[in-house]
């Protein structure tokens, strides 16, 4: 081989040689769709423990409402069974003629004395509980706490307005015990500016005959 043949095989010292790239771990397109990930999951979390801190809000106020009526509530069957003894010794009371009261002795008017005041003491006691007489005589007529037993036809009172207490109701707290049984006037003029009541309830035949 010529001397110039060797000289043009042999590399220029002073050329660059030819650059190789670099490896990485990732490309740039890697690294944006694990940020976008990592966003996707923190929204996630941030959602899931605002989902998770509504719901103990929700669980506090429902176990504070459950206790408030366990509190309210507790004795309302105790108390529907006092209203019938109560009930009772108002009976007792009123089938007394007022001839028999008057020509009583000292012992007998000191029995019906002592049977008034246990009456009224008892009814007493449960007021101190939160139960509540309903006496709604010229009030207008609520089927939430009131039985209509039956209509009296008049022209001088508004229509749908208790005019007689035949039993006298009770609630507890904001509920109902047991429905004050009323007669509902009919007939009358509509009050002013009031919408249309609701009718009244069907007469109890029975409740007006342990009435």
């Amino acid at each position: 081989m010529s001397d110039h043949a060797k000289h043009e095989r042999a590399p220029d010292e002073n050329q660059p040689a030819e650059a190789v790239p670099e490896r990485t771990e990732g490309s740039v397109g890697d690294d944006y769709e694990a940020l976008i990930r990592l966003l996707k999951e923190n929204e996630e979390l941030k959602d899931r423990a605002l989902r998770t801190a509504a719901e103990m809000e929700n669980l506090r106020r429902r176990t504070a409402r459950d206790v408030h009526d366990a509190r309210s509530y507790a004795i309302a069957n105790f108390a529907r069974d006092m209203l019938s003894v109560s009930d009772n010794l108002r009976r007792a009371l009123d089938a007394i003629p007022a001839e028999a009261k008057a020509a009583g002795d000292a012992g007998f008017r000191a029995l019906i004395e002592g049977v008034d005041i246990t009456e009224r003491a008892m009814l007493s006691a449960l007021e101190r509980h939160g139960v509540k007489k309903l006496q709604p005589e010229g009030e207008k007529f609520d089927p939430n706490f009131h039985q209509a037993m039956f209509e009296v036809p008049t022209t001088n009172v508004p229509a749908n307005t208790v005019v007689q207490v035949v039993q006298p109701g009770y609630s507890i707290g904001d509920r109902v015990l047991r429905p004050a049984m009323v007669g509902v006037a009919k007939g009358g003029p509509k009050a002013v500016n009031e919408t249309p009541p609701p009718e009244p309830g069907p007469v109890d035949g029975q409740a007006e005959t342990d009435a």
